[in-house]
């Protein structure tokens, strides 16, 4: 009588007929009264991949899949020489049953892929094209390689409840003590808010995505996503330093009320406690997400960093 995919525990009653087994299965009232049994969705989570970033990538992984609860959706952009690699190690881990990936090219618009490839990090700005290539995703994380999940990415991914009507995309400020901020001391083009935003992770509901129409300072016509990156780097591409990140801060600058900005304990790095502690979300409910930029896994600059990401890759 039990359905091939029941989950089955120990029937505690007594009263069983003789041609059921000894199991009550878990899902036998749901068939019996109709009800609706709805499946868990995956959460959609996607980084990039280029150069020497294997480890560190395979580690953010590990991360995700250690502490989550709801299964994953790997969607891992990598150069053709990784795809090997992470096809093996991935397929080692398929036992856990926690999650799926999908490996895909480096992909840039024909026209300017190599100036988009070149923009600041190798295939950073891969990211810029995710609502495009990912079109039957409706909602996805992206981080950077050198992300750290330190509690569930369910914990992040039910921010997106949280946006209203207007916002597409969430961040973190770039810095929380403006006296030690960059965009406001030194960009020369707009960032938004006080001090910008930092991309390294980015929540990102791509459907509305897809749909905005989004103010610019090109024309007076709104332009959708898949046109106006192009535009916005020939605009700027002589005044950006951050590449990728500095495209979206003066997208969003011009867009406010699309953004939701979550605090800096989703995004910590070493920039909240080089110069003095400055995450005050840190400090009194802890880090959730670690960012270690500045290549603080692999050195000695910041031993509380390399100590977490060498605990989670060994």
């Amino acid at each position: 009588r039990c359905k091939d995919f029941s989950l089955c525990y120990w029937n505690p009653y007594w009263m069983l007929p003789s041609d059921v087994c000894g199991m009550n299965c878990f899902w036998e009232a749901a068939f019996r009264y109709g009800l609706n049994v709805q499946p868990i969705q995956r959460m959609h989570l996607a980084v990039v991949a280029c150069g020497e970033r294997l480890e560190e990538t395979v580690t953010m992984l590990k991360s995700a899949i250690i502490f989550s609860i709801r299964p994953l959706q790997f969607h891992i952009f990598a150069e053709d020489q990784l795809h090997d690699s992470f096809k093996g190690i991935l397929d080692s881990w398929s036992f856990l049953q926690t999650f799926n990936y999908s490996l895909y090219p480096i992909t840039f618009p024909s026209e300017n892929a190599v100036e988009w490839k070149k923009l600041f990090k190798p295939c950073a700005s891969q990211r810029l094209f995710l609502p495009l290539i990912l079109k039957e995703v409706d909602s996805l994380l992206y981080v950077d390689t050198d992300i750290l999940f330190l509690r569930p990415v369910d914990d992040i991914w039910s921010l997106l409840k949280k946006f209203n009507s207007t916002q597409i995309a969430a961040m973190a400020p770039e810095h929380e003590e403006p006296r030690i901020g960059w965009y406001n001391r030194f960009a020369r083009h707009p960032y938004y808010g006080k001090t910008g935003v930092n991309s390294g992770v980015m929540l990102m509901n791509m459907t509305r995505m897809r749909r905005k129409y989004f103010k610019n300072d090109m024309t007076t016509v709104r332009l959708r996503w898949g046109d106006i990156l192009m535009p916005l780097l020939k605009k700027y591409k002589l005044n950006i330093t951050w590449g990728d990140q500095d495209l979206l801060n003066i997208i969003f600058f011009h867009n406010p009320e699309s953004l939701f900005v979550f605090p800096c304990q989703w995004n910590y790095r070493p920039d909240h406690c080089i110069y003095g502690s400055n995450c005050q979300e840190a400090e009194e409910e802890g880090i959730f997400i670690l960012h270690g930029n500045r290549g603080v896994y692999h050195d000695d600059k910041q031993p509380a960093f390399r100590a977490i990401y060498e605990a989670l890759r060994n």
